[in-house]
């Protein structure tokens, strides 16, 4: 196709931080902008964003942004022209892309035909193998009996990965490490892709052993023109999902980076491509790479290839759909300094990266770097979606210029009321591996418990500063008024982070404060507040922190990390065995039951899987903690469920204690 298609209204088929920064750029570009959301999303702040916004349904994506029908009436009722998907939902449905064509709109990407050639993992290699580009040995037949994905797993020898045929993001995939996990790896990917795709087809391929994750963006237009962008780094990943990007990569030079370049060129103009794309690769040590897959839209890390070459990727997306010519010839295309950016995600790190849900109820960005974000102090996380919620971005001349900005950035921000993963992103990018530019997709698994761990110091402190914080409100709580005279020491309990704490807390002058906790003495003094954040003398050290309160739970940041501190000083003593170990397997998050595996009776050992939760788009499966016989089962597939709700009831084996 050739030619312009003028269009003059966008509208964006997603919610969040992606929403907002495809607006950003269409405003700029004098194009009106309509939002979608779901009912969870009404107050978001995409929707408020927008000119004109509308509502698709209910809050699960199946009801709403993966409902094509209603996107499609709401763009009929706003009267859009134009659709940009963002990424994920529906932004690699080949199927969107047409009903967008037969709609009369323009679809902001690639055509459905190159949407499917690679969508589809295991066509998309057979075409990259003739194109010449590298590809990891595997499986992508179309026999998917359980009995020949066996036999070629034997073939290719062990580990080797299982990937959804039609997934991405880390979603239905498996590696496998032994022959005897196959056939249980292979039940939880496939269930996992049909949850996620609605297609459990998988590819199998020999696991490289800890490679880089370097991927090519590539460009292309509607008159035969492709470039390519450079590469990205994407190996720090947890669960095969992307935590740190980086452009350039450390261990690729102009060398290594022209033969990629050409590679992922040359499979753009195999398929005849039209849009931003991205090429996946794996690079071992010794510079070989291969081919893994090739995301169809734009990626969530593409602001660091922004910040690199001084180019808005959004912006290209919009006048490539409109028709127009690359802006820039390959050799036009510069590079300047290193860019760095770290995910902010929803989640429990020290506890199996479980996905969080809830009310932020403090937010503030760090000065000096960019953050595409969706946040606002009050506005809700909700557990239906995926569980980036922000993304940080510094640019620096060098690569330890970028790399001290976002640690201090990371520090310096506030995220209040739902756990999120600030404190590891700081311990990753301070850690000597990933400061020296050695890490690989192996770096958060070597080094998980170094990553994990709360420092010490910091925490002596916190622990001293959330008795200050426990005492200071419940003094506003019940009307004491500061004293010139000494007081006398007020006994506190209370909890840091779940972990029960006891302290003695006196009052020396109306700003000077003595705290004691297990024989340790500490010296506080307020030096003054806003409300949001307090600056205070601890023990000879001047400092600040950043708190929010509910009720008798204080969330503050101090030190790069957030600590949750709950006054239990006036609260009745908790029942024995109702923190754990009680029989009772509560849900770990909010979320959506898929999967119940047991039935009233049936006897369980501890570590059993007894039911599965799918929350901002992954699987959690929920054990027994004891022996016993299941009691009662509360819930059934298809439910949703909130975080600490009683799941399964077991009756303890007696005999076995």
């Amino acid at each position: 196709m050739s030619g312009t298609t003028p269009f003059s209204t966008l509208l964006v088929a997603n919610r969040g931080e992606i929403a907002l920064r495809v607006m950003r750029t269409a405003r700029r570009l004098g194009y009106r902008t309509v939002a979608v959301y779901s009912e969870a999303d009404a107050d978001a702040a995409h929707v408020m964003a927008a000119d004109r916004a509308a509502c698709i349904g209910g809050p699960l994506p199946a009801q709403s942004y993966l409902d094509i029908e209603a996107v499609l009436a709401a763009a009929r009722r706003t009267g859009a022209d134009a659709i940009h998907p963002g990424y994920g939902f529906l932004a690699e449905n080949a199927g969107f892309a047409e009903a967008c064509a037969a709609a009369g709109l323009v679809f902001v990407g690639p055509s459905p035909e190159a949407i499917r050639a690679m969508g589809d993992k295991a066509g998309a290699k057979r075409l990259m193998e003739e194109a010449g580009v590298p590809c990891i040995p595997g499986y992508q037949g179309e026999d998917q009996s359980a009995g020949r994905l066996a036999e070629e797993a034997g073939k290719i020898g062990f580990p080797l990965m299982i990937k959804a045929a039609a997934g991405g993001g880390g979603r239905g995939m498996r590696l496998c490490e032994r022959q005897e996990d196959f056939a249980s790896l292979l039940r939880a990917a496939r269930s996992e892709a049909l949850n996620a795709f609605g297609d459990d087809t998988v590819i199998l391929e020999r696991a490289v052993a800890e490679p880089r994750h370097v991927e090519i963006q590539v460009f292309a237009d509607r008159h035969g023109h492709v470039v390519h962008l450079g590469e990205r780094d994407c190996s720090v990943q947890r669960r095969h999902q992307k935590l740190i990007e980086e452009a350039p990569s450390p261990a690729v030079d102009p060398v290594l980076r022209a033969r990629m370049g050409e590679a992922a060129v040359a499979a753009a103009q195999a398929i005849g491509y039209e849009g931003a794309g991205t090429l996946e690769f794996l690079l071992d040590p010794e510079g070989r790479f291969w081919f893994m897959e090739m995301n169809t839209r734009l990626q969530v890390e593409h602001p660091v290839t922004e910040a690199i070459t001084g180019l808005d990727l959004v912006e290209w997306q919009l006048r490539v759909a409109a028709g127009e010519a690359l802006p820039l010839r390959q050799d036009e295309i510069a590079f300047a300094g290193h860019a760095i950016e770290v995910r902010l995600c929803a989640e429990d790190a020290r506890h199996g990266f479980m996905p969080q849900s809830g009310t932020m109820r403090g937010w503030r960005p760090a000065e000096g770097i960019r953050t595409d974000h969706a946040l606002r102090p009050g506005g809700a996380i909700p557990p239906y979606y995926d569980s980036m919620i922000a993304k940080l971005v510094a640019h620096g001349a060098t690569r330890e210029e970028a790399r001290r900005r976002l640690l201090l950035a990371l520090e310096e921000m506030t995220a209040l009321g739902v756990v999120t993963n600030q404190e590891f992103l700081g311990r990753c990018l301070a850690h000597p591996v990933f400061a020296a530019g050695e890490a690989t997709t192996a770096f958060i698994g070597r080094n998980e418990a170094a990553l994990t761990a709360r420092n010490s110091e910091a925490q002596a402190r916190a622990t001293a500063l959330a008795a200050w914080f426990i005492h200071r409100a419940g003094a506003a709580n019940h009307g004491a008024a500061a004293t010139l005279a000494p007081a006398l020491p007020v006994a506190l309990s209370f909890t840091l982070d779940g972990e029960p704490v006891g302290a003695r807390v006196a009052q020396l002058s109306p700003h000077d404060f003595a705290v004691v906790i297990d024989g340790d003495d500490h010296r506080l003094a307020a030096v003054g507040s806003d409300g949001e954040g307090v600056r205070f003398v601890l023990d000879g050290v001047m400092e600040s922190a950043a708190f929010a309160q509910d009720g008798a739970t204080v969330d503050f940041r101090y030190r790069g990390a957030v600590w949750s501190a709950r006054d239990l000083t006036r609260a009745p003593a908790a029942r024995a065995g109702a923190a754990g170990g009680d029989g009772k397997v509560r849900a770990a998050m909010s979320g959506r039951v898929v999967a119940v595996e047991v039935a009233a009776g049936t006897a369980v050992t501890p570590g059993q899987p007894l039911v599965t939760l799918e929350a901002m788009k992954m699987e959690h499966v929920h054990a027994a903690d004891i022996a016993g016989l299941v009691a009662a089962v509360t819930v059934a597939p298809g439910d949703q469920v909130a975080a600490g709700q009683v799941l399964i009831e077991i009756a303890p084996d007696s005999a076995g204690g």
